[in-house]
């Protein structure tokens, strides 16, 4: 064992009980944050994957937002680029959705605002393949006028499964029959989606032939901005990837995740506080064994590694500790997940993402504070005049 690191252990020691609760509070500041860190990556993942559920990873549609005559070959050109799982038309529109009273089960009439998706059943099905909705209900939306309707939206209109509703923009005017309903979690979502197919909705808009564009599911969503543009220069549409579409969500939800790490390491940061007070007590309490250490031949430099070491001790104990402390806790969530109110959020339990990055992120921090922590009174120990003092 060397010099330096004797000595470090003996004061660590004579100061047991401070030692401890300095640890301790390492250990807590970096269980906390790595928890944190932990089930906010699990939120966003969970927001994220709930939100992909009814959403197309690249949408394909005209610059004028017009719709336009449907091109098979433009699809088959989609369907053979070697990220794409699978493509299908869409026809969208937006419009009033009315449910008229009903004197027989005593309801009033609702009403509600809603964006309307024509689709290919069959086709779509492929695209949403986390919606299974859409293939339950794929006789249903062939069918004459049948329409499926976010969790919400469903709710509001207080409908229920064969119930009549009443489509209304400026022009038009139609029927359809709830089949049923979806819920993804994503209340903007949930609120505003309904599915019907693309017959049903070019009868309600008077066309024929035309679509609004073309939903396009990816091997992999991470890529849609790149295989976006491809796409986009390939059939000459205007491309909207799903990180596009929900930008702003996705920024939230990274600031979110940011502001709570700084939060969190301001407990860190106490704890670094509380490791720089046991330091320094040492070094008044040792000033005259410092000072014979430095008259014996002791160097600046083994003084100095004396207390850094003692920092480093402290901090790396109380990293390990919280760090092992850390992922028990974030596996009992994942084991046993903290219940939510489902009419409140729109999962009924906080979700857990472990993720290896922010436990190596977390730690490196507390070591590093736990060093600096230990500086400036290691130096204030080397600076110390050894024949001022033994004087």
């Amino acid at each position: 064992m060397s010099f330096p690191l004797f000595i470090a252990l003996k004061h660590i020691r004579k100061r047991a009980l401070q030692s401890a609760l300095t640890v301790l509070g390492v250990a807590v500041g970096v269980m906390v944050l790595v928890t944190a860190l932990s089930l906010t990556n699990g939120f966003i993942s969970e927001l994220i994957r709930s939100t992909l559920r009814a959403t197309p990873h690249v949408t394909l549609q005209s610059y004028t937002g017009v719709t336009f005559q449907e091109d098979k070959a433009v699809l088959e050109r989609l369907l053979n680029h070697p990220d794409v799982v699978a493509a299908a038309p869409y026809l969208s529109t937006q419009a009033l959705i009315v449910r008229r009273a009903d004197s027989t089960r005593g309801l009033s009439a609702r009403q509600g605002f809603t964006q309307v998706l024509g689709i290919d059943p069959a086709l779509e099905a492929a695209v949403l393949a986390d919606l299974p909705v859409i293939a339950e209900q794929a006789e249903a939306l062939e069918g004459e006028n049948g329409i499926v309707l976010g969790n919400s939206l469903y709710r509001t209109l207080g409908v229920f499964g064969g119930d009549e509703v009443y489509l209304q923009d400026i022009d038009n005017r139609g029927r359809l029959i709830v089949a049923d309903r979806f819920r993804v979690g994503n209340e903007f979502i949930d609120n505003l989606i309904s599915f019907t197919s693309i017959p049903t909705l070019r009868s309600f808009l008077g066309v024929e032939d035309e679509i609004s564009g073309y939903h396009v599911r990816l091997s992999d969503p991470d890529l849609a901005p790149e295989v976006g543009l491809e796409l986009g220069n390939q059939t000459g549409l205007l491309v909207q990837s799903w990180q596009g579409n929900f930008s702003t969500l996705i920024e939230q939800l990274n600031l979110q995740k940011a502001l709570i790490s700084v939060v969190v390491f301001l407990i860190v940061l106490v704890a670094a506080i509380g490791i720089a007070n046991v330091l320094i007590l040492t070094v008044i309490e040792k000033t005259e064994d410092i000072a014979i250490l430095r008259a014996m031949g002791a160097s600046q430099r083994q003084v100095i590694s004396v207390f850094t070491l003692e920092g480093l001790i402290l901090g790396g104990t109380g990293t390990l500790l919280g760090a092992l402390l850390g992922l028990g806790v974030c596996f009992y969530f994942q084991l046993k997940p903290f219940p939510l109110p489902g009419d409140l959020y729109f999962i009924t339990a906080l979700p857990v993402d472990i993720q290896v990055f922010d436990f190596v992120w977390v730690c490196l921090l507390s070591l590093v504070t736990s060093v600096i922590a230990g500086v400036v009174p290691a130096r204030r120990a080397a600076g110390l005049d050894p024949v001022q003092i033994l004087r």
